[in-house]
């Protein structure tokens, strides 16, 4: 398990268009996930403790900014070859078992996260009503271990972003595992 660090956010980058399979059957692209006032694209897996660590908490904010407008979606880019826990199968039983309120996203090719520049799970892209990049820092100072009633950075961001169109200057990089890439076998 390689920790690493998002890049600092590249305000304005327009989000890349996908077509991606998901967990309930169908298949979505950006513009079938974008919300009215934005749209949260993070990048997770089923077996990284920083994701698991953090899960029930992503869960509770992207239900919290469907309220405000903003969807998001969930795309898986590891390799499940060497990462099982990772594997379509087990991805649609975990999005069933904690009921998740977004699409949840096979990236088989890698090609998606490629096109984002996601490096890490969890990583956070935070786009306003044009699909412009806001927001690319942390979900809360937790890692593995959740800090009990850490600020709400990620859900704060995002409700700017949703009222204002403009994401905070000041964002703390997400942290988490390295993707796993295709034939790298970290």
């Amino acid at each position: 398990m390689v920790r690493t660090e998002t890049p600092v956010c590249d305000f304005g980058k327009p989000a890349p268009d996908f077509r991606l399979p998901a967990t309930d059957g169908k298949t979505y692209t950006l513009q079938d996930v974008r919300g009215p006032n934005g749209l949260l694209v993070m990048f997770i897996c089923n077996h990284c403790p920083y994701v698991k660590a953090v899960l029930d908490r992503i869960l509770r904010d992207v239900r919290d900014l469907q309220a405000l407008g903003v969807n998001a979606v969930a795309i898986m880019s590891n390799d499940p070859t060497d990462y099982p826990e990772d594997s379509f199968d087990n991805m649609k039983r975990v999005a069933a078992d904690l009921n998740f309120p977004m699409p949840y996203l096979m990236d088989a090719t890698q090609e998606v996260a490629k096109h984002f520049g996601a490096v890490c799970t969890p990583d956070f892209f935070g786009y306003d009503k044009d699909l412009k990049l806001q927001y690319r820092g942390r979900l809360d100072e937790s890692r593995k271990e959740p800090v009990p009633n850490a600020r709400r950075e990620l859900f704060e961001a995002m409700r700017q972003v949703a009222q204002t169109g403009q994401g905070p200057q000041d964002q703390i990089p997400s942290m988490g595992c390295s993707i796993k890439w295709i034939g790298s076998h970290e």
